[in-house]
């Protein structure tokens, strides 16, 4: 009984043991096809998602490109509006300091007595109003005056300032006009 339970039992064993090869081996079958479908499906998804992410890519690319554009122009405007600000303020420094410069300039030359190129051209301005009265003069008196035998007042002028060595001469100038107007009112009725 013993051998027939073993042999029963061998017999079961054995069936079992094909029962399940089989299964093991439907198994396997099935995971491979289902890996099959998913790889399928996979390529065929992932080529609609890589087409997607391409769309949106180049939507965000393009996003960017006018972000970046707009931010560059910004950024130029503000630094040419910049610009003309610094180049403005130094324009303005530029021309304080030539007009700190030139005050500085006159005052020297002022203390070393040198006459401006103003008082020059004031000089030549009163001597040729001094000429015509002494020629007025004259001509009441009967005399024939000479003719002036100078050069016009602007060149004499800039010419004189380079003669002339000091201003103390300025104040003579009204000095002698007086002098020449006391001299001339008292014979002038006269006449």
């Amino acid at each position: 009984m013993l051998k027939r339970k073993k042999a029963g039992a061998g017999a079961k064993s054995e069936e079992q043991a094909a029962d399940l090869s089989e299964s093991v081996v439907n198994s396997s079958h099935q995971i491979w096809l289902a890996g099959l479908g998913a790889f399928a499906r996979a390529q065929e998804e992932g080529m609609k998602l890589f087409d997607a992410l391409v769309r949106q890519g180049k939507t965000l690319e393009r996003t960017t490109r006018q972000a970046a554009v707009e931010t560059a122009e910004a950024a130029r405007g503000v630094a040419k509006a910049k610009a003309k600000e610094v180049q403005q303020m130094a324009g303005g420094t530029w021309d304080k300091l030539e007009q700190v410069f030139e005050h500085r300039v006159e005052r020297a030359l002022s203390k070393l007595g040198v006459y401006t190129q103003n008082d020059v051209q004031r000089l030549a301005e009163r001597v040729d109003e001094l000429s015509e009265a002494v020629n007025a003069l004259l001509k009441a008196k009967g005399i024939e005056p000479r003719a002036a035998t100078r050069k016009p007042a602007k060149k004499a002028a800039t010419k004189a300032v380079k003669k002339t060595p000091a201003k103390p001469a300025k104040k003579a100038a009204p000095k002698a006009a007086k002098k020449s107007a006391a001299k001339a009112a008292p014979t002038a009725p006269s006449a």
